[in-house]
């Protein structure tokens, strides 16, 4: 059986009005995030799902970020399967520090990856 490969797309390629949802937990998230980006953990993604759709409802495309890659591909492939414009952002939290691009907490220290 043949799977066609996931959509992803480089951190420094996510237009800086794209919607990112962040699937990592809320200590992740905590310690630095993109700013404006949709929180909704892995751990309560099916029970947040309508949250989710509501956000893509205008056919916007999701880029899903974890720290890594690995709990995002997960779900952009769920949410492909479900019919939704989503890619996974190769190396998540990590690719996008790494390529310089902004970060923020809500306690105003300085945002870093956890």
């Amino acid at each position: 059986m043949n799977f066609a490969p996931l959509p992803s797309v480089e951190a420094a390629a996510v237009p800086a009005d794209g919607l990112v949802l962040d699937v990592r937990e809320a200590d992740e998230w905590a310690a630095g995030h993109v700013e404006g980006a949709l929180h909704v953990p892995m751990s309560d993604f099916v029970a947040r799902f309508g949250q989710v759709t509501e956000a893509l409802a205008d056919g916007r495309r999701a880029f899903v970020m974890c720290r890594v890659g690995g709990r995002s591909a997960q779900v952009t492939q769920y949410l492909v399967q479900q019919g939704l414009d989503a890619v996974n952002v190769d190396g998540g939290m990590l690719a996008w520090e790494g390529a310089g691009r902004p970060m923020v907490t809500e306690s105003g220290v300085p945002a870093h990856v956890l």
